[in-house]
């Protein structure tokens, strides 16, 4: 298969809202891709490179080559040069990079090329999301979407089983290979995830009264851990495999009392006192090399669930008796919950675990069973809202279904000594009214436009929600804001009566600068467009 006819489905799966429209573009090129080709183009679709790191970034493709007239890349060709890229490493492993990555560019078409570089910045904004692509997948083989929906939670990836689905001869066949997919010790499963609540109130009201289990929510980094016999495997929320980096969770694991355990958790670094570090001391051990473990932070795990215990899957059972067998298997590493009918037990909860520095709560129905790899009412997660108002200091061309719009926008805090200080990018949390109106707006407040980015004069003032703050390189103040969203845009304010720099320093209390952390992670809303 050619990439012009993936380029050329993304671009009409980026033009129409409709998902009955969306599901047949998909279904349509599944079908015409040759199995071999089915997990590039499976993932591709669902807007990924499959390479987890390739070393390129937006930077690296600030500048391409003239795009080809004819289209001549075949997909496993594209494939097989990001795995090139990703193989490289020591001295002149860079320049080696970008010279592949060149090579590639110029053999692409303009439309080609415009899918690459979405792929490689993670910004491929076409609405086709992984539960729309597994639907395709079923319709393409001609099997129930639960069966496919299941075996791709089991399997963690939608491309082993859209391969198994689409490999087979008939829709039989397709039913018994989706049907080997099974929880394997060993082999991590997409995580449960929670909805989003405004408050406690709503979170608990959301589950009609019965019994609620109400878990802290830990600000740390989501882990997998696989035990089989002394074999011990930790994965990450993406399953990456992350075993070598983190030895202190691999030796909790292994001196449960167990022969073989899956536990769904966080791990997180922690002070002298008990109390969470900043997440990004946390975060930063992903990244940490295996010689270099032995010096970095400890992390401590705490779990909040149990998939399998010593031969018996529990996925099946409900919460209540999942939490049980948890508490009997990893007494000490448990983390802290409440369970009441009470909504302001509930909300003093909150309270309590919020100002012992953790992310908020989990609601969650003690009836429901692990719903892997889904996002639904079962679980309902509770955070604090920080806002700030803001300036728009420059806005960004929109791509796929926005384009046409200026959309991501770079947001500034008064500075008291004079202009403006970058705090970050987002594009989340706008309408379709929005977007039309700060596209006209913003076109009023024009000072300069490179093509891509229009700086702006500093008059228009947003309302910003975020999650928190963290130190950054990137910008000159030196902060960020994580999960940045727009809740609305403030004309009864002046850019004079915008938040300044001070007050996002003291956002999170007198303590905020020992909270924030080094480095950078992903959570920052940054980037064209961003994934989100």
């Amino acid at each position: 298969m050619l990439l012009a006819d993936l380029a050329a489905t993304s671009a009409a799966l980026a033009a129409t809202r409709s998902r009955l429209a969306k599901r047949a573009l998909l279904v349509d090129l599944l079908r015409r891709a040759d199995p071999q080709e089915v997990p590039v183009v499976a993932r591709y679709l669902a807007g990924e490179l499959r390479q987890r790191r390739t070393g390129l970034g937006w930077r690296s493709l600030a500048a391409l080559p003239s795009p080809a007239a004819e289209a001549t890349l075949e997909v496993l060709a594209v494939d097989a040069a990001f795995e090139r890229m990703s193989q490289l490493s020591g001295a002149g492993s860079g320049a080696a990079r970008l010279a592949l990555a060149g090579e590639l560019f110029a053999a692409a078409t303009e439309a080609e090329q415009h899918l690459l570089r979405g792929l490689v910045a993670g910004e491929v904004r076409q609405g086709a999301l992984d539960a729309l692509l597994l639907d395709a997948v079923a319709e393409a083989a001609g099997v129930p979407a639960e069966a496919v929906r299941r075996a791709a939670m089991l399997a963690g990836a939608a491309e082993p089983v859209a391969s198994a689905a689409l490999g087979a001869a008939s829709p039989e066949e397709a039913l018994s290979a989706l049907a080997t997919f099974a929880l394997t010790v060993g082999t991590p499963v997409r995580p449960m995830l929670a909805a989003s609540a405004p408050d406690v109130a709503s979170a608990v009201a959301g589950l009609e009264g019965r019994p609620v289990v109400v878990d802290a929510k830990l600000d740390g980094i989501r882990v997998q851990v696989h035990r089989d016999g002394d074999d011990v495997r930790v994965f990450t929320r993406s399953l990456d495999d992350i075993t070598a980096r983190v030895p202190e969770v691999v030796a909790v694991v292994r001196a449960m009392p167990v022969r073989s355990v899956v536990l769904d958790g966080e791990a997180l670094a922690l002070d002298a006192t008990g109390r969470a570090r900043p997440f990004q001391e946390t975060s930063a051990r992903t990244a940490t090399r295996d010689a270099e473990v032995a010096s970095a932070t400890a992390l401590t795990p705490f779990f909040f669930d149990v998939l399998h215990l010593d031969g018996r899957d529990l996925m099946g059972e409900p919460l209540a008796r999942r939490l049980e067998v948890l508490d009997a298997v990893a007494a000490g590493h448990v983390v802290e919950r409440l369970v009441t009918d009470d909504a302001a037990a509930a909300q003093g909860a909150f309270e309590r675990w919020v100002a012992a520095g953790h992310e908020g709560v989990v609601v969650k129905d003690a009836a429901a069973p692990y719903d892997a790899g889904r996002r639904g009412s079962a679980w309902v997660k509770v955070k604090p809202r920080h806002t700030l108002d803001l300036v728009v200091l420059a806005v960004e061309r929109g791509s796929g279904r926005r384009s046409g719009l200026l959309s991501n926008i770079h947001l500034g805090a008064r500075d008291p000594a004079g202009g403006f200080v970058m705090l970050g990018k987002t594009f989340k949390g706008m309408t379709d009214e929005m977007l039309a109106w700060q596209t006209r707006r913003f076109r009023e407040l024009e000072v300069d436009d490179d093509g891509w980015t229009v700086t702006l004069r500093p008059e228009q003032v947003v309302e910003i929600a975020f999650d928190g703050v963290q130190r950054s390189t990137r910008y000159p103040g030196g902060l960020a804001l994580r999960f940045a969203r727009v809740l609305r845009y403030r004309d009864d304010k002046t850019a004079a009566e915008a938040d300044t720099i001070e007050t996002v320093r003291a956002v999170t209390g007198p303590a905020a600068p020992e909270r924030f952390g080094t480095g950078e992670t992903a959570e920052v809303s940054e980037g064209p467009e961003g994934t989100g």
